[in-house]
């Protein structure tokens, strides 16, 4: 357990910083609206159009944060904040998920690899936990490793597709900020930009620690399997 807890504690303590910081900006740039007017709705349709798509429909859904793009229906799915909302944040949020669709429309390798991974995924993650408790069980009441090779396995994937998801998430904020600063229509000042730009790095900085996060948990458990991280 001395082996887990200082894997993990730093990162859960960075994990927790960067979460309040993402809120925290979130939220102050919620506040700013944008000089140009626009609605998260309207900026998502701009980006859309200015990059030739036109088979991606764009949905208000209910919650916060819980934007994203879906390749297997092809819609940009906004919050009702971003939908509606005409900030800072909300254009930010809304050509990011269309950075998404972007990258469908150019078929990039790192969107289709992590698209094809998540129905897997899903499934090893909702018994991932039960696999691993009872693995434990086993290799220290019965010296059994099977059960825990499998849960180490799974983990192995969860831990690839976090990895895969970063590349996947920083290429869609890449082509945002560049296709905002390129569209004076809807930020019209460098300092809009550079508020947008903030905004999108701290929520990439969220992906980097859950990978950091998924990275420790597999080290600690295969260090267990493998018979060096017994305390």
């Amino acid at each position: 357990m001395g082996t887990y807890l200082i894997l993990i504690i730093p990162i859960l303590l960075l994990s927790m910083f960067v979460q309040w910081k993402f809120r925290t900006k979130f939220s102050k740039y919620s506040e700013l609206q944008l000089s140009s007017g626009l609605s998260g709705k309207e900026v998502a349709e701009q980006m859309l159009h200015d990059n030739n798509i036109y088979d991606v429909k764009i949905l208000s859904l209910e919650g916060q944060l819980t934007d994203h793009y879906n390749p297997s229906t092809r819609t940009v799915n906004l919050s009702t904040d971003v939908y509606y909302g005409r900030s800072i944040a909300a254009a930010a949020v809304a050509a990011h998920e269309c950075g998404h669709a972007v990258q469908h429309a150019k078929s990039y390798h790192w969107l289709q690899l992590r698209s094809d991974m998540v129905p897997i995924v899903s499934i090893s993650s909702n018994l991932l936990q039960w696999v691993l408790l009872i693995g434990v069980m086993l290799i220290f009441l019965s010296g059994s490793p099977i059960v825990l090779a499998i849960g180490v396995a799974g983990l192995a994937l969860v831990t690839i597709f976090s990895l895969i998801t970063l590349p996947v998430e920083l290429d869609a904020s890449k082509r945002a900020l560049l296709w905002l600063k390129n569209t004076r229509s809807v930020m019209q000042t460098p300092q809009e930009n550079a508020q947008a730009k903030d905004a999108l790095w701290w929520a990439a900085m969220t992906y980097v620690v859950a990978a950091l996060g998924a990275l420790a948990n597999l080290l600690y458990y295969a260090s267990m399997l493998f018979g060096r991280g017994r305390d």
